[in-house]
């Protein structure tokens, strides 16, 4: 593989900011400084070193972030801006939502290149849970607690998975579903005769969205958390 590539697959940058890298005498390969950005290594077996910081390969990429307003989760639109455009890193990754929010919903989106995780994460049959903070356009009405809990009717022809509904306070609560219907929470609440009016994903499985996170910032997965992620 070209070092140029391998460093910016690696989460270094762009291509063009991983060749400044480059040049720059910065980079070395099994203890030689290489200049040259076209360079080929073996990203299995030499050991690639940034100044102090050795390089490890990785082939899959594991992401949490925290998606702001305003973002659809796609990989490319030719009219709204994607979470990918997001991103200064990991280019040639070809990282993917797992799964989506809608554009102005907020929260906790895993992007990864791992085809087989993400099938796990969004089957039906595995049951994944997905919590939402939700804020109404009035209080909610808590007749609707057993209709959401049982498989609430959207029309005639759609039917929810039973939900759970917790943290009841006024006009906000929090939903955990385990499917994805297209717009679901939203239409779920206008099946309990409200409106939704601010949504936010706090977790998926037993993985929370890291407190510390700011709107559009993101980090790769610690171990554990791909573990908690792995075990759904």
């Amino acid at each position: 593989m070209r070092i140029d590539k391998f460093l910016s697959h690696a989460g270094f940058g762009t291509r063009k900011e991983v060749k400044k890298l480059i040049r720059s005498g910065l980079v070395s390969v099994n203890g030689v400084v290489i200049k040259n950005d076209d360079a080929k290594i073996d990203e299995i077996s030499d050991e690639i070193m940034i100044g102090d910081e050795l390089v490890n390969y990785q082939k899959d990429v594991y992401l949490m972030m925290n998606k702001p307003a305003g973002y659809i989760s796609a990989t490319e639109d030719a009219n709204e801006p994607t979470v990918l455009d997001l991103f200064t890193k990991y280019e040639g990754k070809d990282i993917f939502p797992v799964g989506r929010l809608d554009k102005d919903t907020e929260g906790f989106l895993l992007l990864s290149n791992d085809g087989d995780l993400a099938h796990r994460l969004l089957s039906p049959k595995h049951h994944v849970e997905k919590e939402y903070y939700v804020e109404l356009d009035h209080e909610f009405d808590e007749s609707y607690i057993q209709s959401i809990e049982e498989g609430i009717r959207l029309n005639d022809e759609e039917v929810c998975a039973p939900a759970k509904v917790c943290n009841i306070q006024g006009n906000s609560l929090h939903l955990i579903l385990t499917e994805g219907k297209f717009h679901q929470v939203k239409r779920m609440m206008i099946a309990c005769d409200n409106e939704v009016r601010y949504l936010k994903r706090l977790r998926m499985g037993n993985l929370w969205l890291d407190a510390s996170l700011e709107s559009g910032e993101y980090r790769p997965l610690t171990e554990e958390e791909l573990l908690l992620l792995e075990g759904e």
